[in-house]
């Protein structure tokens, strides 16, 4: 099966030349029985997925079927994502793989004319990241998840143009939920909780310098990125801004 997802030239445009034709299919989509459960009603939020997929090529039906919004921001499922490269004119090929004795999805692509890029995702970097055993597909389907992670950072990585910064609808799952804190009364739970979180230590300048040789060998390894890297310290400590600034910058240091 093709993983085609370009929009075909036929005599019934899907293209609205305005906010209200857009408005109104938007309004005719979300109320439709082809709707996905997650826009059903919501026509806001089927606007908003028609307009992310109109920048990267995709026509309105199209977006709705492959863009989902999970904790407020847009991703993409993992073989729409792979589409979306393949017809992306720089795509050069791609292999993926998965080691049953390690337990380790390996993605491997390259743009017309450029190198090979390779990111792996094993049991051990699911287990550091606190997702191995994970209530949820992560029991449920282990090896799909680790080859979609792979996938993910691979194609984000070599094709970042074709994608407008969407990330896959695995990898969004996974991310922590972001939570106001609201001033006024609180139970005695949500006290606790709000507590709990003001309670984690901050992660220091001497640890960043103790494990920045670490991390930047296991990003030019393709087993972690300054992302997961981000993601495994906040679930311990709190990031200050200038920590976080130094880990994203890894990724230059490693290809200077």
């Amino acid at each position: 099966m093709s993983n085609q997802l370009t929009t075909k030239q036929s005599g019934f445009a899907l293209n609205p030349a305005n906010l209200n034709e857009a408005m109104q299919l938007a309004s005719m989509i979300c109320n439709s029985q082809l709707c996905p459960a997650g826009y059903k009603g919501k026509q806001e939020d089927t606007l908003i997925a028609m307009m992310m997929g109109n920048e990267i090529g995709l026509n309105p039906l199209q977006a709705i079927q492959n863009i989902a919004v999970i904790n407020g921001r847009p991703s993409i499922y993992g073989d729409a994502l792979m589409a979306l490269v393949q017809n992306h004119p720089a795509f050069g090929g791609v292999n993926e793989s998965f080691d049953e004795l390690t337990m380790t999805a390996t993605c491997t692509v390259w743009r017309k004319g450029g190198e090979k890029h390779t990111q792996t995702f094993s049991q051990v970097d699911a287990t550091e990241a606190k997702l191995w055993g994970k209530q949820g597909p992560w029991s449920q389907y282990k090896k799909r998840m680790l080859a979609m992670r792979a996938r993910g950072f691979a194609l984000r990585n070599q094709f970042a143009d074709a994608l407008a910064g969407l990330i896959t609808r695995e990898e969004a799952e996974d991310l922590p939920i972001e939570k106001e804190v609201n001033q006024a009364p609180q139970s005695s739970n949500s006290q606790a909780t709000v507590k709990q979180i003001a309670a984690l230590p901050a992660y220091t300048q001497d640890q960043v310098n103790e494990n920045a040789n670490k991390w930047a060998n296991a990003i030019q390894a393709g087993k972690a990125t300054p992302e997961s890297i981000i993601n495994m310290i906040s679930s311990k400590y709190t990031l200050s801004d200038e920590i976080t600034n130094q880990i994203e910058e890894l990724t230059q240091e490693v290809s200077a």
